[in-house]
């Protein structure tokens, strides 16, 4: 894997003519030190943020040892890591993956919204008396880039029926929710334990875990969150109310908090249509996020002798592909010489877009390098300015 330390000296050695995924590993192995000092509790990263061998490293070195699967396919990669604890976290799995987790890679540890999905779980695992069984309850999306509210969780006196059936045949009775994916502001936490705590007292259980799942923020240029310093303070307050014991454990599954700013995509301009690039990947590849969520990720031009104070303007990016849907909106501030032949650097990708990345048309290859720089925005240091600077 080729190193350098800078994007702009990776395009005057490589000259490459597809996109590239640059990883800055040491941007997330200060994410998860960050996480491991400061949260109240363990930390498993969310696996499907991004699998790169190279992440994944950075994060293991730091000391994450604890990652949330949600398929069988996750699991047998995650499972090749040395010593880590793997929880099956997606409340709906077939049969035979239930089966595979549990007598194949020793997993004891299932969430399920259903008491459909707890049938299932007690018949594949032939009746254990050793399972970890987390009921996910639905929780309000507040300030959430992509609520997840209305897939999975239960609510109401279904929810609390369902707990109580789950402690009668858990090991460990957990209770897991989701705030919604980017969530920007820590009151979303503060409701979601309110509802969670109403639901353990009508229950009248005991609960031994509460796994508050992720939606820890990243930072982006439409999107400036509060302080992850806030968010520990309301979980840490919040927890101390819940009716459970001091030795209820308390987890966090963060991913995009994690992984986001340690990878850039590195773009090639083929063509200006006024406002408009034409670019080498898009919607259907790494920007995906930009394309259908309306992500504005960080920007900056890529070119030897780039004047680092010209005006920037606002652009828009198209992608690849022959589909008309591979269009970004943006708007994507660059400086305004920028012409065919530039190359950008597309920031904090990190989380969730090589894992979207398709095929399509016959795109869909990148070449891996690897970044020593900081990232072009950090939530985790104080010294960088949230400036997009053109190199």
């Amino acid at each position: 894997m080729e190193k350098f330390a800078t994007a702009l000296e990776m395009v005057t050695d490589l000259k490459p003519d597809g996109p590239v995924f640059a990883a800055r590993p040491h941007a997330a192995g200060r994410a998860a030190r960050w996480f491991i000092k400061n949260f109240p509790g363990e930390v498993a990263y969310a696996y499907k943020a991004n699998s790169s061998v190279f992440l994944l490293g950075a994060l293991y070195g730091a000391g994450i040892t604890q990652f949330d699967v949600a398929s069988i396919a996750e699991l047998e990669d995650a499972a090749t890591i040395p010593g880590v604890r793997l929880h099956f976290m997606h409340p709906v799995k077939s049969r035979l993956a239930i089966r595979r987790a549990y007598f194949d890679y020793d997993i004891k540890c299932f969430a399920l919204d259903t008491e459909d999905e707890l049938q299932k779980i007690v018949e594949e695992t032939e009746g254990a008396k050793d399972l970890e069984l987390f009921v996910r309850l639905s929780v309000s999306a507040k300030n959430s880039r992509v609520p997840l509210e209305h897939k999975f969780g239960i609510t109401g006196q279904k929810a609390q029926r369902l707990l109580v059936k789950t402690r009668q045949v858990a090991d460990e009775l957990g209770i897991t929710f989701h705030v919604g994916s980017q969530t920007t502001t820590p009151d979303a936490y503060a409701m979601a334990f309110d509802e969670v705590k109403k639901h353990i007292v009508k229950a009248g259980v005991v609960v031994d875990a509460i796994d508050i799942g992720g939606g820890f923020p990243s930072r982006y240029t439409d999107s400036v969150p509060a302080r992850l310093s806030d968010f520990i303070d309301v979980i840490k307050a919040s927890m101390a109310k819940m009716p459970v014991t001091e030795h209820c454990r308390l987890i966090c599954e963060p991913g995009r908090a994690l992984v986001a700013e340690a990878e850039s995509l590195i773009v090639k301009v083929d063509l200006r249509k006024g406002n408009q690039l034409f670019i080498n990947d898009g919607g259907y590849g790494a920007l995906f996020d930009a394309a259908h969520l309306g992500f504005v990720f960080p920007v900056r031009l890529i070119r030897d002798g780039a004047d680092p104070n010209e005006a920037l303007e606002p652009f828009e990016f198209w992608g690849p592909t022959c589909d008309s849907i591979d269009y970004m909106k943006g708007p994507f501030m660059l400086p305004g010489s920028v012409r065919e032949g530039d190359y950008i650097e597309i920031g904090n990708v990190g989380a969730y877009s090589r894992a979207m990345a398709t095929r399509f048309n016959g795109y869909g290859l990148y070449t891996d390098v690897i970044l020593q720089d900081e990232p072009i925005y950090s939530i985790y240091t104080e010294d960088l300015e949230p400036v997009a600077r053109n190199a």
